[in-house]
């Protein structure tokens, strides 16, 4: 039978029966890829159930799962209490940001309860076994299979039975069904379809590693992400030793949850107190300088914001910012000049997270104009002082979500003073710090 040859894109999985320079539904230049299409089966179509009857949802079963801890704190954290029974993870990150050494510690705890699989694509099975070495890992419940067939992968897990498998990486593995190559848009599709029918029916849950494209965004087809349980991306510089795991995508818990871990010569270590990490090496009464309290799901991060803010020598003034959304700095530096009278038209402002974090929440709103206006005055603010809220066009100050949390985790650290929304001020029933409320940016510049 003639095969019949469509153009996918690699982004959103849109189909083409031609070639396009310029995908028309998400816009990405350059992602279409030619496939084969045969007349093979597409074997994804197989319940991932068992035959039943529509019930009404007051009788279906509960489904409660007993979760199983990876005895790695910070990875439970983000899965949400441990790995369920039959999930599928799907885990992504720069090269070399430590994605195979998490999961090979992972497997390696998972191994003291019984019989675990760690499938390599990527790397030979003796590669993989120095790399375990390395970290002090080894075992006789650890098993090791350099595979890329996916028919292949699929029967040693059927006959080992393993309490859990990991894939390094999807984008290495193929099937039979599809003529394309691997990696290519259909091979991905159909081999995380067949994944995912087998940790349904069979309760094994699935770790998948996925390549990342030149923009941070998990390769290949997005129904990929879709298709999955849980999505987590690992964070981080190569400059810095500490790695951030983030769930954006979790059918079982919170999709606000990180963990923080620390790349050693042993492997990747958990960071027990994050907060004081990031602050110890923080400069003594240096201005620019302040610390905020980002909520990153149910765990409050203290995290210092720098700012320095120098004359421009050149015709459009620069806005640098790492960590933080540079078009919320714009924004900001609009207010100050608008509502507070600081002329910031021609400086230059570069905006730096310390510790390679990243601040989304508008909670850092108010600590990164103070940080700017800090640098402009070359005033400090107080060393003890901790501020948070959210700013509005008008210049004025917002409440924030759950300000007790974040009172507390400062009162650990030694801080005194804090400065956030009054409207928060107003609903606080107890509170260890001397609390400041604001209503304005006017108010905020007062303290420096």
């Amino acid at each position: 039978m003639r095969k019949k040859t469509v153009f996918s894109c690699n982004q959103c999985g849109c189909q083409s029966p031609k070639w396009l320079g310029k995908c028309p539904d998400c816009g990405a230049w350059n992602s279409m890829v030619e496939e084969d299409r045969g007349g093979t089966k597409n074997q994804v179509s197989r319940s991932i159930g068992n035959r039943s009857t529509p019930v009404p949802i007051d009788e279906v079963p509960s489904g409660s799962e007993v979760r199983v801890s990876c005895k790695i704190g910070e990875l439970d954290r983000v899965l949400g209490g441990g790995l369920v029974p039959g999930s599928l993870v799907l885990i992504g990150g720069d090269p070399g940001i430590g994605k195979s050494t998490l999961l090979l510690q992972a497997m390696y705890h998972l191994s003291g309860n019984g019989d675990v699989l760690y499938v390599s694509g990527e790397e030979s099975a003796s590669q993989t076994r120095l790399r375990g070495e390395r970290l002090g890992l080894s075992g006789k419940r650890l098993l090791v299979l350099a595979e890329n067939s996916l028919e292949e992968i699929i029967r040693h897990i059927e006959q080992t039975k393993p309490l859990a498998v990991v894939v390094d990486s999807i984008q290495t593995v193929w099937t039979n069904n599809i003529d394309s190559a691997p990696g290519s848009v259909s091979q991905v599709r159909e081999s995380a379809g067949r994944l995912m029918v087998l940790a349904k029916g069979s309760g094994i849950p699935v770790f998948i590693v996925g390549h990342v494209t030149k923009d941070g965004s998990i390769a290949g087809p997005r129904v990929l992400e879709h298709m999955v349980d849980t999505v987590l991306y690992f964070e981080g510089d190569r400059g810095h030793p500490y790695r951030i795991l983030r769930a954006v995508k979790n059918r079982f818990g919170s999709t606000n949850e990180i963990g923080v871990f620390e790349m050693g010569s042993a492997g990747l270590g958990e960071v027990a107190n994050p907060s004081e990490l990031f602050l110890s090496e923080r400069p003594v009464d240096a201005a620019g300088s302040v610390v905020t309290a980002s909520l990153e799901g149910s765990r409050p991060l203290l995290v210092e914001i720098q700012a320095l803010v120098t004359a421009s020598t050149f015709g459009n003034p620069r806005r640098t910012t790492i960590g933080i959304d540079s078009n919320r700095l714009a924004l900001l530096v609009a207010v100050l000049e608008k509502k507070a009278g600081l002329h910031l038209g021609g400086q230059d402002i570069f905006l730096n997270v310390a510790g390679g974090a990243r601040l989304t929440e508008p909670a850092a709103d108010l600590a990164i104009m103070l940080a700017v206006a800090s640098s402009h005055l070359d005033r400090p603010l107080a060393q003890q002082t901790i501020v948070f809220g959210e700013v509005g066009l008008a210049g004025e100050v917002r409440a924030i979500t759950q300000p007790e949390l974040r009172i507390a985790e400062a009162a650990k650290l030694g801080f005194k003073d804090c400065i956030l929304p009054a409207g928060n001020v107003r609903r606080l029933n107890k509170c260890n710090l001397k609390v400041k409320g604001i209503g304005n940016v006017q108010e905020a510049l007062q303290f420096l």
